[in-house]
């Protein structure tokens, strides 16, 4: 009699696991990011471009700021505050125009976020002092717990660049420690690649 009932304990916490599998899921949700729709708040200075506060998925801000020929991006209500918000490239370079959402849904359809990836373009002097252009996905933890870049990848070197950018954001950023990691670079690096400004 205990044997037939611990088997049926059994299934019942195997059922239990799978519908709780199945109940979230992975996925991407994508929105646009115009800053012509954003507010702005000009800069003090002639290489201070000023800020943008945007409107991003499910009522995550977007939190922009550009100076001397580069971009920042931050998110969430606290968002200037976040190690983010003083993250770029080691290039000259542009916030993109997507921003994807990368999260956890609910059985109800819900998207729970954990990270954003986002299509930055690059100009790195090269060895004639000419700019090679580039593009670099860059994986962004998202809050509770700090927001700040998680990883890199060369969006020109790797055809599967996207499929990269999500293997270092569903891997990566939930556990990723804003304070103490190192952001992760994967697959190839081309001419065009930048990577953390400061590095």
């Amino acid at each position: 009699m205990r044997t037939v009932l611990k088997a049926a304990v059994a299934l019942c916490l195997l059922a239990f696991a799978a519908e709780s599998a199945l109940a979230q899921t992975v996925a991407s949700v994508y929105t646009p990011l115009d800053l012509k729709k954003c507010r702005h708040t000009a800069g003090k200075d002639v290489e201070d471009y000023g800020t943008w506060s945007c409107a991003g998925y499910g009522g995550i801000g977007v939190y922009v700021a550009a100076g001397d020929q580069r971009s920042y991006v931050s998110y969430g209500s606290g968002a200037r505050k976040q190690l983010a918000a003083t993250q770029t490239l080691a290039s000259f370079n542009g916030e993109g125009k997507n921003i994807e959402w990368r999260g956890e849904r609910a059985a109800n359809g819900a998207l729970k976020p954990y990270a954003t990836i986002m299509r930055w373009s690059t100009a790195v002097l090269g060895d004639a002092d000419e700019a090679v252009k580039g593009q670099v996905l860059v994986v962004t933890r998202l809050g509770p717990g700090g927001v700040c870049h998680v990883g890199y990848v060369d969006a020109r070197a790797n055809p599967d660049a996207n499929a990269l950018a999500q293997k270092i954001a569903d891997e990566n950023a939930r556990a990723f420690k804003c304070d103490a990691d190192k952001p992760i670079v994967l697959g190839n690096k081309g001419p065009g690649f930048s990577g953390p400004y400061g590095e």
